[in-house]
C-alpha cells in the first residue's frame, strides 16, 4: 500500500485527521504476537484502551481504505455501546462510499444499532430489506436473512 494507497492525498488527509495511525513492522515485538498479525498489510482498529474492534488483511486501494477505516471506527463505537456515534459513522459510509465493500456491513450494523437503540425489531427487517435491494450479492444479506421474517 506504500506505492498506491498511502501516498494518495485524500487517504493521507483522512488518516491524519480521523485516527491516530501507528505503523509497525510485521514482526514488531510484542505487537505482532499480541495482535496475531500473520500477514501484511493488516489494519487493526483499536479503542482508547487498546482493545481490538475491527481488522482488515490485505491490500486496499484508496477508494476502499477510507470506508474500511470508517467501518473500524463505527464498529468500535458499536462495540462500546455508543450507538448514536456508530450510526453517524455508518451513515457517513453510506453517504460518501455507497459502492464500497464496507457499505453492506454498515447497513447491517446500522440496522442492529437502530434495533438496540429502539428495541423495535422492524429496524432489523428494514436493514435486511436495504441489503437485499442495494447489495444483493453481499454476504451481509445472508447474515441478515432471518430478519426478513420480522413482521
Amino acid at each position: 500500500m506504500d506505492a498506491v494507497t498511502y501516498p494518495d492525498e485524500k487517504v493521507a488527509g483522512f488518516l491524519n485527521g480521523s485516527v491516530i495511525p501507528v505503523r509497525l513492522a510485521f514482526n514488531a515485538k510484542p505487537y505482532a504476537k499480541d495482535f496475531t498479525v500473520m500477514w501484511t498489510p493488516t489494519l487493526i482498529t483499536l479503542d482508547e484502551n487498546g482493545k481490538e474492534h475491527y481488522r482488515t488483511v490485505g491490500f486496499l486501494p484508496p477508494a476502499e481504505l477510507i470506508p474500511s477505516v470508517l467501518m473500524g471506527i463505527a464498529k468500535a463505537h458499536f462495540d462500546l455501546n455508543r450507538l448514536a456515534e456508530a450510526l453517524a459513522v455508518m451513515e457517513q459510509i453510506l453517504a460518501e462510499h455507497p459502492r464500497s465493500k464496507a457499505a453492506p456491513e454498515a447497513v447491517y450494523y446500522a440496522g442492529v444499532a437502530r434495533y438496540k437503540s429502539t428495541h423495535d425489531p422492524k429496524q432489523l427487517r428494514a436493514g435486511y430489506e436495504k441489503l437485499a435491494a442495494d447489495y444483493p450479492a453481499s454476504d451481509w444479506v445472508e447474515r441478515a436473512y432471518p430478519y426478513r421474517l420480522i413482521q
